[in-house]
């Protein structure tokens, strides 16, 4: 689950560093910093010294990972700039097997001779955990790949960009909302790089360079009568691209209303239509309580996803092994293998997929070297399968990791991550004006708000940014204080109809929290506008 201060922090545009995903060992560079990058051959050097050194002293299994993390995050508030931050992170993680168990330990001090100890080091940590381990961890094979690589298939990396270049942005996106009849404007731009050398005694030397981006803001109206204010955050998903994704293009739009983006992001046009639109909220009529048609945009659809479907179908929270960071999962293995637990109604078909283009989770490899690729959650309805990893896909009866372990720095182990969860855009052609245009009574919500879920991801409720009245096919004006109350198979049943691949659209989670100790990783959710029918919705303004 996204950490509920994560997220406020992020909705609300706090400053500085502690915005970043940042490790305990970080440190704080120029904005400009640019050190040198170790080569390929060196890298692989020091791998083999740990991989040697941990058979040496007994381990069936060992991995290495050699990772230089750098953050950078711009912030401003109206005509000033706020903070500007600046990280990086290097060092060596190593996990091994012996005695049939896990041991880890990591190194800032990336020499020979450090890396050497760690890896013994973490040798004696798994002879340690042996004598209460009850039986030994099997992993699934993987190939050995030799050495291979991955990069995110940018065309301008942020890093490079001046950071003058990332202020005037920002800057202007508070000149086109203040020009627009907002009252405060707060804008960052984070970025992150990833560059990581995964060796394992499988046989795999693995270089890999991630990039990922988070341009975002909040505008802020308010009635200087009564003054009320209203919000409203920036619809932008965070995405695994370079700067590329804001050079504005055209920009379509959803049913006359708000703008569509996809593979670029107009921010200055965004924050401006924002502007405007936190002013239509402060005379929005405020919603009559009752069961509605919800038509939900991609730009919301995404957190019901990942919090119902994404996080209750990851195998150790569904097996109990990670229950006290936000609960267990309500989708227990014997309704997988009765094979006709109707998860959601027969068009819902949910995937994972760690290589969608553009997605925040895109990687080539996983770090446990195994290749990345796609495979079905929830077929036609149906719960088919979850999201496991080499030491876990035994338990599904299945020899071939998913590909989804992931650790968010060299310093933390690996475990299970969510990969990217999605779900699949309606066969037959659908647009979203034709959508609305089929519902008697329904509300079109847009922007993803705030929520809450159980600890067994079954109840929740979730709000918005943006929602719209419709009346016989049509929208007639704004509405506010709307949430929806469901829970998760009775949602996803209530599944009628979904647009198109024409609408398909990602958002995401840049900081979603997992673990103890937690670790932070990015992933994002795909989908087309889709209709829920006969929603519970609430009124969260009246008092009672």
């Amino acid at each position: 689950m996204m950490k509920r201060r994560d997220f406020l922090k992020l909705t609300g545009i706090g400053l500085g560093s502690t915005l970043l995903p940042l490790s305990a060992f970080a440190a704080s560079v120029p904005p400009d910093f640019a050190a040198a990058v170790m080569d390929a051959s060196d890298k692989k050097k020091l791998a083999d010294i740990a991989l040697n050194a941990a058979r040496s002293k007994g381990a069936t299994y060992c991995d290495i990972r050699i990772g230089r993390y750098l953050s950078q995050a711009v912030a401003t508030r109206e005509n000033k700039v706020q903070n500007i931050a600046s990280s990086e992170s290097y060092g060596v993680g190593i996990r091994v097997i012996a005695g049939g168990t896990w041991g880890f330990a990591s190194t800032s001090d990336i020499s020979p001779e450090t890396i050497a100890r760690a890896a013994e080091d973490a040798v004696i940590t798994a002879k340690a955990n042996a004598r209460i381990q009850k039986e030994p961890v099997e992993l699934a094979p993987t190939k050995s790949l030799g050495e291979v690589s991955w990069r995110t298939p940018i065309v301008k990396n942020g890093f490079d960009v001046p950071v003058k270049e990332k202020v005037d942005l920002l800057l202007a996106v508070s000149d086109a909302a203040m020009k627009n009849g907002a009252k405060f404007v707060n804008s960052v731009l984070f970025l992150i790089n990833e560059q990581k050398y995964f060796a394992s005694t499988d046989g795999s030397y693995i270089e890999q360079d991630v990039h990922r981006i988070f341009p975002t803001f909040t505008v802020t109206g308010v009635n200087p009568k009564s003054g009320k204010f209203e919000t409203r955050a920036a619809l932008s998903a965070p995405m695994g691209l370079g700067y590329e994704y804001l050079d504005a293009k055209p920009a379509d739009k959803c049913a006359g209303i708000t703008t569509r983006y996809k593979q670029s992001y107009d921010m200055i046009e965004d924050a401006a239509l924002a502007a405007k639109q936190v002013q239509e909220k402060l005379s929005a009529k405020s919603v009559d309580a009752g069961k509605y048609d919800l038509v939900l945009d991609p730009s919301h659809l995404w957190l019901t996803i990942h919090e119902s479907v994404g996080h209750p179908l990851e195998l150790d929270r569904v097996l109990g092994y990670e229950a006290n960071y936000a609960g267990t999962s309500f989708a227990t293995l014997d309704k997988w293998k009765s094979k006709t637990f109707k998860y959601g109604s027969p068009i819902v078909n949910l995937f994972a997929d760690k290589l969608q283009p553009g997605s925040l989770g895109a990687v080539g490899y996983d770090d446990e070297g195994v290749k990345t690729k796609r495979w079905d959650l929830v077929k036609d309805g149906i719960l088919v399968n979850y999201q496991a990893i080499r030491d876990q896909v035994k338990i599904l009866g299945e020899t071939e990791s998913h590909g989804c372990c992931y650790a968010d720095n060299w310093s933390s182990v690996q475990f299970q991550r969510m990969p990217n969860v999605s779900l699949a855009a309606g066969k037959s052609k659908l647009s979203v004006d034709e959508m609305i245009a089929g519902v008697e009574k329904g509300i079109y919500i847009v922007g993803n708000g705030s929520f809450s879920i159980d600890q067994q991801r079954y109840n929740f409720q979730f709000g918005g940014q943006l929602f719209y009245e419709i009346k016989n096919g049509k929208i007639v004006g704004m509405l506010k204080d709307v949430a929806y109350q469901s829970n998760t198979q009775e949602f996803w049943n209530a599944c009628t109809a979904i647009c198109d691949e024409s609408d398909f659209r990602l958002g995401g989670s840049f900081n979603d929290g997992k673990g103890q100790p937690g670790q932070s990783s990015a992933v994002s959710h795909g989908s087309a506008t889709t209709r829920f029918s006969g929603v519970n919705v609430i009124n969260t303004g009246r008092k009672i």
